[in-house]
This record gives C-alpha cells, structure tokens and sequence, in this order.
C-alpha cells in the first residue's frame, strides 16, 4: 500500500453515541441494515455551519467589490450550442459504425465524454442563472444542452453535506459495503449511477412543469434520432453519458471536490473536537478549460452567483482567503488516490444534522432553497 501524503491536516468529529442503554439494546445480532446505520457515525460530522456562506460574508466585507462579479456571462449560450452540435454529429458520423469497435468506443471516451461531462456542468452553471438574465431562458438552455446526454437530466445543488437531503453524499449502506479498494474502484466505474439513484431514496425533488417539459423533448430528440440514423446513434450518446462519469479524467471532479483527502487520527475521533473540517477541495489546473472552471470549487460555492468566466478573478481578488485553502494537483491522482489509499474512502465526506445553515437551526427548507 503506497504511502500518501496530505494536503492538509484536518480532524475528524464523529456523530455522538448513542446512550449507554441504547447501545446495550442495539448490541444484539445486527441485521446488514442496522450495520450501515451503525457505519454512518463513521462520516466526519460538524455541528457548524456550513463553510461557503461564512467564508463569502468575510470576504464581502473585505472586498466589496467582489460583488459586480455576480451575472449571466453570454459566452455560455454559445459554448452549449457548439457542444451539441458537435455531439450530435458524431453521433450521425458513428451510426454504422460496429458498436463494440475501438473505433467507436475511442471516440466515445475521448471526444464523447469529454463533451458530455462539459455538459454536465454546463446544465448545473445554467442552473444558477447564469447564462441570461431570464429563468426561463436558463430553463430552455438546460433542456438544449440535455439533448446529447441521452435521458433528462436535471441539474439542480444540494444542501452542502446536510444528511438526508444532499444526493451528493453517500448513503451509509454505500458507505459499509462500497469501503474497500474493490467497492471504492466499482464506484468510481459506475459513479454517475449512484447519483441518478440517490434522489430516489434521499431526497425527491418535486416534479414540475419544467422537469415534464425536459422529458418529453428528450424522448422527442431521442425518438428522431432513433427513426432517422439508427440505435447506434443513440447508444454513443449514452455511452457518452456514462464514461463522462466513470474512469475518465474528468469524472475525478465529483471525488475530488467534497471527499476529505486526509489522514484519520486517533486524536480526530475525539467527539468533543469540534475544529471546522475543510469539505470542499478546488483544482486549478487545465482540465478546467473543458469542464466551466469547476475546479475552482471553493470560489463557485462562495459565489455561486459568479459565472465560470469570472471565478479565477474571484480567486485573484480573495487570494488571501483561498491561496491556503487544501487543493487537488490532478484528478487523475484524487481518483487512483481515492481507490487505493486506506485513508480516503465513502465515509471521507462531511456530513451536517438536518437543519443545514447550523445544525439544529431548524427543517423548515423550502424547494427553491434546496434547488439553489
């Protein structure tokens, strides 16, 4: 097993036990079930707020002028527009191509993926409204740039680590079975799986006019694609779609952003430690040219206001907020380090008691809160 060096040094804060008579109770032959619950006291839990809205009032106040930062950036519309049509051709150029051919595969991992991951986080840019000023022409753009990816998609962000709401996190029975270098390297492959499932049974966006509209042009798009040039047309945007988020550089940003790259420490199990864990992790080198600058992933969250033209200036301007903050060097490195090294695993992400802005502050969230 390599020996892996840190980034930073963090402690860990555990949920607390459960009383003594609780746990004498529960000490009786455990079902699978009971065992994952069990496992997720093993998540590094905070009682603190979370970090970006504390971090964006700071720097607020010392750099006011951060603010006229915030905005659509028009460049966007363009850059979706020629993404899809780019995929859309290849998909026509490959519709007699033999499926199972380097050929088509080749193609399908290094151009497909690569633009269908860039349209993954073009949907969740456009989902902050920022490519125009109109919601529902951020709405439209988000089902244009769908097309290529196959099936509906919705993009829309999670409470930042609050447990039972935040799809990004992962469950406590993924946590137990998943936590080994077999279960982290299956994983990584069938990632964007576990994220399509999550919302099913963590928390279930309410069904909209809009996410029926995104449905049916889909099925619509799919449908002429499928008459007009074949099921090969179709199966390389979905193989598209799924190597964006398996073993491809540019999957590595769903590892690399939230999981804690750090050593576990005895003294890190303490439960009355409560000094704040880093929980969000930026990469600032150049894959960020292809993927909306998503590497700098403590910027957006600080200000997701920002559009992605306009985050390296946000790190420029606060750059005695962030030039300490732990990064990645590569996602390639975060996701062989996450599959190999005994340190970092499923249970390596942050998690934060119902309630969210402060734990305990309450469960009153409404829909247009969560999906922000």
């Amino acid at each position: 097993m390599p020996s892996w060096s840190s980034s930073s040094t963090v402690t860990k804060t555990p949920k607390q036990r459960k009383s003594a008579s609780a746990a004498s109770l529960s000490s009786k032959k455990e079902t699978l079930a009971d065992k994952a619950v069990a496992d997720a006291n093993d998540f590094f839990w905070t009682y603190t707020e979370e970090p970006h809205r504390t971090r964006r009032l700071a720097i607020i106040k010392a750099h006011p002028e951060i603010t006229k930062l915030c905005g659509p950036e028009p460049l966007t519309k363009w850059v979706v527009l020629g993404v899809v049509t780019l995929q859309v051709l290849l998909a026509i150029y490959l519709h007699s191509t033999p499926f199972f051919s380097l050929k088509f595969w080749g193609i399908a991992y290094v151009i497909g993926a690569t633009a269908n991951q860039n349209l993954f986080l073009a949907i969740h840019e456009i989902s902050h409204n920022l490519a125009f000023k109109n919601p529902l022409a951020n709405r439209l753009l988000a089902m244009g740039a769908n097309l290529p990816i196959g099936i509906p998609y919705s993009a829309s962000f999670r409470s930042l680590g609050v447990d039972g709401m935040d799809t990004d996190l992962p469950t406590a029975f993924e946590a137990w079975v998943l936590d080994s270098i077999l279960g982290k390297a299956f994983f990584c492959t069938f990632q964007i799986f576990f994220y399509a499932i999550r919302p099913m049974t963590v928390y279930r966006v309410p069904l909209t006019k809009i996410h029926l509209l995104n449905i049916v042009v889909q099925l619509a798009f799919d449908v002429v694609l499928l008459r007009f040039f074949g099921v090969k047309s179709l199966l390389y945007l979905l193989l598209s779609s799924f190597l964006a988020g398996s073993l491809h550089p540019l999957a590595g940003h769903f590892i690399a952003e939230h999981y804690v790259y750090e050593t576990i420490t005895p003294k890190a199990r303490d439960p009355n430690n409560r000094v704040p864990v880093p929980e969000t992790f930026s990469y600032y080198g150049p894959l960020n040219w292809l993927t909306y600058n998503v590497g700098l992933h403590n910027e957006h969250h600080d200000f997701p206001a920002v559009p992605w033209t306009r985050l390296h200036e946000v790190n420029r301007i606060a750059a005695d907020f962030y030039d300490d903050l732990p990064r990645h060097e590569s996602w390639v490195m975060a996701i062989v380090r996450f599959i190999f090294d005994k340190n970092v695993g499923m249970r390596c992400r942050v998690k934060r008691e119902s309630g969210g802005r402060v734990v305990g502050g309450g469960s009153g969230w409404t829909e247009s809160e969560v999906q922000n």
